[in-house]
C-alpha cells in the first residue's frame, strides 16, 4: 500500500514558508548574488491560473497551478520552481508565473506600459535524459522581433555534498538522496547514501553549533530529509536505517555543550597522563560522553591551539 508522505514539492513549499532565510543563499548562487543572510526577505503571493488537465478516464476537470516561491529581496524579485520529473508544460507555465509576478509591479501611463519580469530558475530534483539545462521562453511580435526569456536550469544531481555545505545551500539537502533511489529502492547497496547522510548530519550539527543555523532550522531540516527518505523508500527494509541517522535531533543549551566540553577536557587529560595515544583518547571521548568522532575531532584540536 503507498503511503502518503509528502511529496518534493509539499517539502520544498513547506521550507520556503517556514525558512524563507535559507533561501538567500540558493539565490546567491543561482543568480550570482551577494546577500548577506540577514537580509530583508519578502515571500509574495503565489498567484495562480486554471488550466484544463486530463483524468485517467479520459474526462476533463479544471485545476488551478500555483508558482512553487515568488521572493522579494530589495527591488529584485526571484521566481523558484521545483520540478520532480521533466515536464513538457513547465516552459509555458514559467512564463505564465512570470506574467503574474510582473502584473504586480508594472508602471503603466497613457498609452504605454513597463512590465518587469522577475528572474527564475527551476529546480529540477530529478534527471533524466530529457531534463534541459536551461529553459527559454521566446515572444515574438507582429513586426518580426524575438526576445528570448532564460534562464539556466538547477539539476541537484549537479551538486557535490560538499559545495552544498560549502555554499550554505541548506534548501538543496532534503533533496541529496534523490540521487540514490534506484539503490534504496532495491536490493542494491546503500552505503554511499548511508555515508552521505552522516556527512550532512554531522554538518548541520557543526554548523548549528556556529549559530549557522538556528533550532528550529536544524530541527526541521533533518525532519525533510526523513520525510524525503519515507517517501522514497516506502516502509522498506532500508527505511529505519537511513531515518535513524538523522534521528530526532536534541538541541543542545549552553549549560550542556559547556558540561560536554568540560567532560572531554577531563578524559583528554586523563588520557595524557595514561599514556594514551590520539585515537584511544577519541574513542574515549566516544564511548563515555556519545560524542561523534568529528565533535572529538574538532574539540582535540581545538583543545591544543588553547595551549600553545
Amino acid at each position: 500500500m503507498q503511503k502518503k508522505t509528502p511529496d518534493y514539492d509539499n517539502v520544498f513549499k513547506t521550507m520556503k514558508s517556514k525558512h524563507k532565510r535559507l533561501f538567500i543563499s540558493v539565490i546567491n548562487d543561482t543568480f550570482g548574488k551577494n546577500y548577506p543572510m540577514d537580509a530583508k526577505v519578502e515571500t509574495l503571493p503565489s498567484e495562480g491560473y486554471l488550466t484544463e488537465s486530463e483524468t485517467i478516464d479520459g474526462s476533463k476537470k479544471i485545476e488551478e497551478q500555483i508558482s512553487d516561491f515568488l521572493l522579494k529581496i530589495g527591488s529584485e524579485v526571484y521566481l523558484l520552481e521545483c520540478q520532480s520529473y521533466d515536464d513538457s508544460s513547465m516552459a509555458i507555465r514559467i512564463a505564465e508565473y512570470a506574467f503574474i509576478v510582473a502584473r504586480q509591479f508594472a508602471t503603466w501611463n497613457i498609452g504605454y506600459a513597463t512590465i518587469p519580469m522577475p528572474r527564475f530558475s527551476v529546480i529540477y530534483v530529478k534527471r533524466t535524459e530529457k531534463t534541459p539545462k536551461t529553459t527559454m521562453i521566446t515572444f515574438t511580435f507582429p513586426d518580426g522581433q524575438a526576445v528570448n526569456y532564460e534562464s539556466a536550469n538547477i539539476i541537484l544531481e549537479e551538486f557535490t555534498k560538499e559545495y552544498i555545505v560549502e555554499k550554505r545551500l541548506f534548501p538543496y539537502i532534503p533533496f541529496y538522496i534523490v540521487r540514490y533511489e534506484k539503490d534504496i529502492t532495491s536490493e542494491s547497496s546503500i552505503e554511499d547514501s548511508v555515508r552521505d547522510l552522516e556527512y550532512f548530519r554531522n554538518e548541520m550539527l557543526r554548523l548549528h553549533e556556529a549559530k549557522e543555523l538556528s533550532d528550529d532550522e536544524l530541527i526541521d531540516l533533518k525532519g525533510f530529509v526523513n520525510t524525503i527518505i519515507t517517501h522514497i523508500t516506502n516502509g522498506n527494509k532500508n527505511e529505519e536505517r537511513l531515518v535513524n541517522i538523522m534521528g530526532g535531533t536534541v538541541i543542545e543549551t549552553e549549560s550542556e555543550r559547556l558540561i560536554r566540553q568540560g567532560k572531554m577536557q577531563m578524559l583528554i587529560e586523563m588520557g595524557q597522563e595514561e599514556g594514551l595515544d590520539d585515537v584511544a583518547i577519541l574513542k574515549k571521548m566516544q564511548d563515555k560522553i556519545g560524542v561523534s568522532l568529528e565533535q572529538a575531532t574538532a574539540y582535540l584540536e581545538q583543545y591544543r591551539k588553547q595551549l600553545v
